[in-house]
């Protein structure tokens, strides 16, 4: 990727300097036991095998001997013994199960006493930890003092409202209701700390990483953590903190930094499952998402063949669940209203029933919208009155929570994230900002293809993993935004690919062009597509040649929500074009999309009659940013709602018209 960092040949490079011994990292002596150790062997250089030793011999090579001369045979390397053992199964399930048995509990504490033969056993097994350089930077900082418990739950107090007031709204509602933390319900609280200044200046392993430290302290808390489950004890991690209020509070050294302030206590019961998890705030990701075999974005998990994300990501998707369908269908019959009152909000709601495959189906929130942004070659072809560095711009503008998209997602309640899949400047880090670029801007798709096929399979894999990462972070509706100056341009090129439609038909103003900027914008259009004739049933080749970076992550951003089986809802002309791309690719991702409203744009609504989609809104907009997604979703929420909460006719006790 020509976004890489990394500088070419460095890894050669690596190869031929030798490895500082500080950076040689080993955690005490601790090895794990299914990362066995090739120390002692000789390296492949300087022993070669028996086999090859043999060959060497008969050809009369560097290796022979001249029995003649009465020389010595080379003597046989001792064979090596067998590996350490491991524990035995019953050993081995039980310390399995003792890591999938963990938790982090903020209910359900009682106030019985820790035996200190037992604080002394957690107590130890944290002492345990493997450190960095054997630097052991910890501390266990005891509390059980009433008076100190009420000082700092007072500081978790303040902190957890300061965390809900810069929640969207839905998810402010959600955290309310969670109990983060058991700082006066626990008998026990612990705060370990990491010392960074421990085993002097030049400990080993910290030399060129001095996080180090805590990161070290943090394994010391998991042992805590696995050998409290292991006595029947709960533990609760409280973050709601600020560091330096807390170190001062608790009249600590002001060098050592607080690792973890636990709550520890004999508990009722154990969950099954986390209980974030069960309250919906996120869910667990799966083992395959997150395993890399070389290089990241291999992914295969160990035995396996790696796995291509798309192919993975196709493999899920699967039409709307008939049963359920059905079942929404015959609700909407004996829901105290006539059959049909709600007109497009029926089939909407079965839509969602279909999706969820239940009935009535949950609410979709709380929900997201993901701007995409990136840069476009064929600016350069003057399609736009805007300069392209106004991108950049309006990236810094939704992360400081000033645009129109920002309004609106506080009206709705909805999260903003924005995606740099393409920008062509160099972005400074920002809360809600996701430095996911594949490339800094496409190429000029009137002189050549936009991107390669493999740029356009990543700026999917872009969309596919923000959807994941979403819907993980507990969202319930997905909403598409984008923002690249000349994006519309590409999008008219896409749209005219799948419908047909001749370029004057489906390209439109844009950001504002007078009548000679338009017939121009046309004519670049035309001009693209009679270069490179794509072909609409090869999807990546269309993107590759005419496409746009954010475009091709939208639609793998409608692909992920497809096989998650969570609702999409569409913004403007560029998510039309990029659900199009999305239906090449996989007929049945259509089925979770909802088109939010109608563009003025002339080539949204050839794409959405194309895609069988009736928009909810129309205003005549045709900002982006995920404007109309966003004003939609209150209505996509209301269809949901009224399957939930419309009483029946038999249920409310009144006679309908047979």
């Amino acid at each position: 990727s020509s976004a890489s960092t990394c500088t070419a040949g460095s890894g050669a490079a690596a190869e031929a300097v030798a490895p500082d011994p500080a950076v040689q990292v080993e955690a005490d002596e601790s090895v794990a036991a299914d990362e066995p150790v090739a120390a002692d062997e000789p390296a492949a250089d300087d022993a070669p095998r028996a086999d090859e030793a043999a060959e060497a011999t008969e050809a009369g090579g560097p290796g022979a001997v001249d029995e003649g001369a009465g020389a010595p045979a080379a003597e046989e390397p001792a064979p090596r013994g067998p590996a350490a053992p491991g524990y035995d199964e019953a050993e081995r399930e039980a310390v399995h199960r003792l890591m999938r048995d963990r938790r982090d509990i903020r209910n359900g504490f009682r106030p019985d006493p820790i035996p200190h033969e037992v604080l002394l056993r957690v107590l130890e097994a944290a002492h345990t930890a493997p450190s960095v350089g054997h630097s052991q930077p910890w501390d266990f900082v005891i509390i059980r003092s009433e008076e100190t418990r009420t000082r700092v739950h007072e500081l978790a107090q303040r902190q957890r409202e300061v965390y809900a007031q810069s929640l969207p709204r839905a998810r402010a509602k959600q955290f309310r209701e969670l109990k983060i933390e058991a700082i006066l319900d626990t008998p026990v609280n612990i705060v370990v700390t990491a010392d960074p200044t421990r085993g002097g200046r030049h400990t080993l392993g910290r030399h060129t990483q001095p996080q180090m430290a805590p990161y070290s302290s943090a394994l010391a808390v998991e042992n805590l953590w696995l050998a409290a489950r292991a006595e029947g004890l709960g533990v609760g991690w409280v973050s709601f903190f600020d560091e330096r209020e807390l170190v001062c509070s608790l009249d600590l050294p002001d060098h050592l930094e607080v690792v973890a302030y636990l709550c520890v206590g004999y508990v009722d019961e154990f969950p099954e499952e986390p209980e974030l998890a069960r309250a919906g705030w996120s869910k667990r990701r799966p083992l395959s998402w997150v395993v890399h075999e070389e290089s990241y974005g291999r992914r295969a998990l160990p035995g396996a063949e790696p796995h291509d994300l798309l192919a993975e990501t196709l493999a899920e998707i699967r039409p709307l669940d008939a049963r359920a369908l059905g079942e929404a269908w015959e609700r909407q019959k004996r829901m105290t209203k006539p059959a049909g009152a709600l007109g497009a909000l029926e089939i909407l709601a079965a839509q969602l029933c279909g999706l969820s495959r239940t009935c009535p189906p949950p609410v979709p929130e709380p929900a997201a919208v993901a701007i995409f942004a990136g840069d476009h070659g064929v600016h350069a072809r003057g399609v736009s009155p805007w300069p392209r560095e106004v991108t950049a711009q309006m990236v810094q503008n939704f992360l400081a929570g000033g645009a129109v998209c920002n309004a609106f997602a506080t009206q709705v309640g909805a999260e903003v994230c924005v995606v740099d899949v393409g920008v062509a400047a160099d972005l400074p880090p920002g809360d809600g900002l996701l430095p996911r670029k594949v490339r800094p801007g496409t190429d000029d798709f009137t002189v050549g293809p936009a991107m390669t096929r493999e740029e356009a399979v990543r700026a999917l894999e872009v969309g596919i993993e923000t959807a994941r990462d979403l819907v993980s972070a507990g969202n319930r509706a997905l909403l598409t935004g984008e923002m690249g100056i000349a994006n519309t341009t590409v999008a008219a090129a896409l749209t005219a690919v799948w419908t047909g439609a001749d370029p004057a038909e489906v390209t439109g103003r844009g950001t504002g062009v007078d009548d000679a900027g338009h017939a121009h914008k046309v004519d670049v259009v035309r001009r693209a597509l009679e270069f490179h004739r794509p072909d609409p049933t090869d999807p990546l080749g269309v993107v590759a040649a005419v496409g746009g970076l954010e475009h091709a992550a939208l639609a793998g951003f409608i692909l992920g929500g497809a096989s998650l089986r969570v609702p999409v809802i569409l913004d403007g002309v560029s998510a039309g074009a990029a659900a199009l791309i999305a239906r090449a690719i996989a007929p049945e991702a259509v089925s979770v999309c909802v088109a939010g409203h109608r563009s003025a744009e002339p080539g949204h609504m050839a794409a959405l009659a194309a895609l069988g989609l009736r928009p909810l809104v129309d205003l005549d907009l045709r900002l982006g940013e995920g404007t109309g997604a966003l004003l939609a979703l209150p209505v996509v929420q209301s269809a949901a709602r009224a399957l939930r909460e419309v009483a029946t006719f038999d249920a409310a006790g009144i006679t309908d018209k047979n």
